[in-house]
């Protein structure tokens, strides 16, 4: 090959590279070293076809009802259709006397017929040879328990459960237990008829009673017979075994009371507890959750309570602590503890539906005894460490306040934010009693009310009312003391800056925390105020540090009065389809 050959072929060979290198758009002219355009005109656009309407699979009955443990079995009831389909409805016993568990089974809905009791009520001391009870069967004939009955009313994640319009409660008796555990992606439901017709909207409420916890811890009040209550305001039997109580409003006495502060009633976590709050008798209702006597050994964390027509939640007397607690729409009060309950809170979110005055919504916290038994011990003590309350009653509650505390309790509130209708007073103390700064072993008293790292938006004008009993006379004068001295860290002149309702803003950010950490191990008169490890140390006051703190969501349901962000279980006025 010729040297012209050899270099025509090789300048051949470097040409076809480049152009194979190069798109349609960069070909260079050789006449003008500049770039010739080649335009490919694009197919035109096709019209955009309509978005089709999403098809919605609606739920399918399950064939039939499955067996549990005990003999009486599920009632199998036929099916019940609403706006998410059609389902199974499998009736509880009466009395549950054999320990079950409820799976999740696409398809199925378990129903609460009426009173639906779990093991019979064993006492305030656990049964044996020598302290027997004599119980009524399902069948009518009787039986003398030597041992604690022992059920355990065990429901899976996921599992729904609605109850008969009216007076239909679930109670777990003492010496029984619940183990009604969710997870945070698939929750467990109790709920109305009414919401699985699809009949109910964000203001409805009351429709069914609730869930009741029956323990055997300590409690004051004693109010069944045998139990009188003496004139000077204290039970004689208070704290012992012979102090017992009934639930309110219940026709047939479901009792607790005792003296195991460790008794165990079971354990609920990631549950709903959906339009609860049945009058079961004049002027006395259930709430979503009623805890009575339960000791340390039951565990409660991650339950919410929606459209309550009562309280949110009531503490009577026992051991209580929970964590993760959140009330929206309660008629009556959302944090309520009584009857000389010992009780421990951490993140809570509570909020008021607008316009519920009118429907008797009261208190974010009451704290209280009965005033024929204010000398009672044990005295309640109570600890609230990281809430956010969105008061929407204003002016007009019964409780005139945001915040009651009375009947000689002693209370500590810290890290937590109150926002109010301007109007509206936050703090009242009744009887000067409940302020009293004596630590006093022999009447349980262990000083007045503790406030730290706490702002509320108040009427400026009476942020405090004091209380005007005869012969306990505390001013408003009293109370702003109380709340505003020392190196507190309080306010009531705070501006909220809360996001999507309840997430911290620029103001609560700005609030340095109390170490709530040092409330932990707290023991006053030989029993324990705070379990060891209990609290948990925070950077921030109130529920919800900011938005990328999501405890509350997935596991609750939503409505126009507190959209809780991502739910799995959709709306509260529809059912789940996990």
């Amino acid at each position: 090959m010729t040297n012209s050959n050899l270099r025509r072929m090789l300048i051949a060979t470097v040409s076809i590279a480049a152009l194979g290198g190069c798109g349609a758009n960069d070909i260079a002219s050789p006449g003008t070293g500049g770039n010739i355009s080649i335009i490919n005109n694009p197919a035109p656009t096709p019209a955009p076809s309509p978005t089709p309407t999403p098809t919605v699979s609606l739920v399918t009955p399950a064939t039939g009802c499955p067996t549990i443990a005990d003999a009486q079995g599920l009632n199998d009831r036929g099916t019940i259709t609403g706006p998410t389909g059609t389902y199974r409805v499998c009736a509880l016993p009466s009395r549950i006397v054999s320990s079950i568990n409820l799976t999740r089974i696409p398809g199925l809905l378990y129903f609460i017929p009426g009173r639906v009791d779990v093991g019979y009520d064993n006492g305030p001391t656990p049964l044996s040879a020598s302290n027997t009870r004599v119980v009524t069967q399902p069948d009518g004939t009787n039986r003398t328990l030597t041992a604690d009955s022992n059920v355990t009313l065990t429901i899976q994640p996921g599992v729904v459960l609605y109850a008969a319009s009216g007076a239909s409660w679930v109670n777990i008796n003492r010496g029984n237990r619940i183990n009604a555990v969710g997870t945070a992606t698939a929750p467990i439901v109790f709920t109305s008829r009414d919401n699985v017709l699809g009949l109910n909207t964000d203001s409805s409420s009351g429709q069914w009673g609730g869930v009741v916890l029956s323990g055997r811890a300590q409690i004051t009040d004693c109010a069944v017979p045998g139990s009188p209550a003496l004139a000077n305001g204290s039970s004689p039997n208070a704290g012992t075994v012979a102090c017992e109580r009934q639930t309110e409003g219940a026709v047939d006495p479901a009792l607790y009371g005792g003296t195991n502060n460790l008794d165990n009633s079971g354990r609920m976590s990631y549950v709903q507890i959906r339009y609860s709050g049945f009058v079961l008798s004049a002027a006395t209702e259930l709430q979503s959750l009623t805890t009575q006597g339960v000791g340390e050994g039951t565990v409660l964390n991650n339950i919410q309570s929606f459209n309550s027509s009562d309280d949110g939640a009531e503490f009577f007397g026992g051991h209580v602590a929970m964590k993760y607690y959140v009330s929206i729409g309660a008629e009556d009060d959302n944090l309520d503890t009584d009857v000389g309950t010992k009780a421990n809170f951490q993140y809570v979110i509570v909020a008021q539906r607008a316009g519920s005055l009118a429907q008797g919504a009261d208190a974010m916290i009451e704290a209280d005894t009965d005033n024929n038994s204010v000398l009672d011990n044990p005295r309640q003590n109570t600890t609230v460490s990281n809430a956010t309350f969105i008061d929407r009653t204003g002016p007009g509650n019964a409780d005139q306040a945001a915040i009651l505390l009375r009947g000689a309790t002693d209370y500590t509130l810290v890290n937590s934010v109150m926002t109010t209708n301007p109007a509206h007073s936050c703090l009242r103390i009744s009887d000067s009693r409940t302020a009293a700064a004596t630590v006093d072993a022999a009447s349980d008293e262990n000083g007045a009310p503790v406030f730290r790292s706490v702002v509320m938006q108040c009427l400026a004008s009476r942020p405090f009312i004091g209380s005007p009993l005869s012969g306990q006379t505390l001013t408003d004068a009293d109370v702003a003391a109380l709340f505003n001295g020392g190196a507190n860290n309080n306010a009531t002149t705070y501006t909220p800056t809360l996001t999507n309702l309840f997430i911290n803003g620029a103001n609560e950010t700005a609030v340095t925390p109390f170490d709530q950490t040092t409330l932990n191990g707290r023991v006053f008169n030989g029993i324990t105020i705070t379990p060891a490890g209990f609290f948990e140390k925070t950077t921030y006051i109130g529920a919800v540090k900011d938005a990328a703190d999501t405890w509350y969501q997935g596991w609750t349901c939503n409505s126009t009065t507190a959209a809780l962000g991502t739910s799995l279980t959709g709306n509260c006025t529809t059912l789940p389809t996990i």
